[in-house]
């Protein structure tokens, strides 16, 4: 692997064809920007391997971004939401098959992301999933919006992304956060299953330019916007 900048957050392993990126603060997986470095800087190494699998903590796949720095001033949330829409588009564009293991909680940039892969196994239990911005004083900014309407089956996309429901494992499977349910045990090992068939399945090159052609004109547009996007983004005190 490539050297980068690392966080103690995120551990990086190559099993297989399959880079598998764990992602565990011992809290709620808040999105600071160390983390979001390290977590991009693992894309770039699944760039040179077949598939990537990134994996939550027990309970927790990500509580969204850091909210003591999103509530620290307008420009260190604005910083921190640039941030994480390039990491969302990054994965958004992987040149390899992506694959998520939602462990549990998914919540603002958390459902955000899950909303990129290319394949989602969430755990079954007393979890909620979903955009709450708009009940925390926050907006959801243009990116959001287009990736998450890009998954979302269309009647659950208002209901997410304008009103904020919160939906538990069973709904966001029925939304298009996830693809499928497994007991929370199973699910890092189902995840990387998933990985290991699509690293077997697909031919790179094949996979490369028809990424582009699904999601590169949509990831072309976000980017031109994003500074728009981050002008108008505010927290609400």
């Amino acid at each position: 692997m490539s050297e980068h900048a690392t966080d103690q957050a995120v551990q990086v392993s190559t099993e297989g064809d399959v880079v598998v990126v764990r992602l565990d603060d011992g809290k709620a997986n808040a999105l600071s920007h160390g983390i979001i470095d390290a977590v991009a800087a693992a894309l770039d190494d699944a760039a040179l391997a077949k598939a990537m699998v990134l994996i939550g903590r027990e309970g927790k796949f990500s509580a969204g971004f850091d909210l003591s720095v999103m509530t620290s001033g307008p420009q260190q949330a604005r910083d921190l939401l640039e941030a994480g829409a390039n990491l969302a588009m990054k994965a958004y564009l992987s040149p390899v098959p992506v694959v998520f293991g939602v462990t549990g909680h998914a919540l603002a940039m958390g459902a955000i992301l899950a909303s990129v892969a290319d394949y989602r196994v969430g755990a079954e239990g007393p979890f909620k999933l979903g955009l709450n911005e708009v009940g925390i004083g926050m907006p959801v900014p243009r990116f959001a919006v287009e990736l998450v309407r890009d998954r979302l089956a269309p009647a659950w996309f208002t209901r997410s992304a304008q009103h904020g429901e919160v939906l538990d494992p069973a709904q966001a499977l029925a939304a298009g956060y996830l693809d499928e349910l497994a007991a929370l045990d199973d699910v890092e090992g189902r995840a990387i299953a998933v990985a290991t068939g699509l690293a077997e399945r697909v031919h790179q090159g094949s996979f490369r330019l028809t990424r582009t052609n699904i999601r590169g004109a949509l990831a072309a547009r976000l980017a031109e916007e994003l500074a728009e996007d981050l002008a108008e983004f505010s927290v609400a005190g």
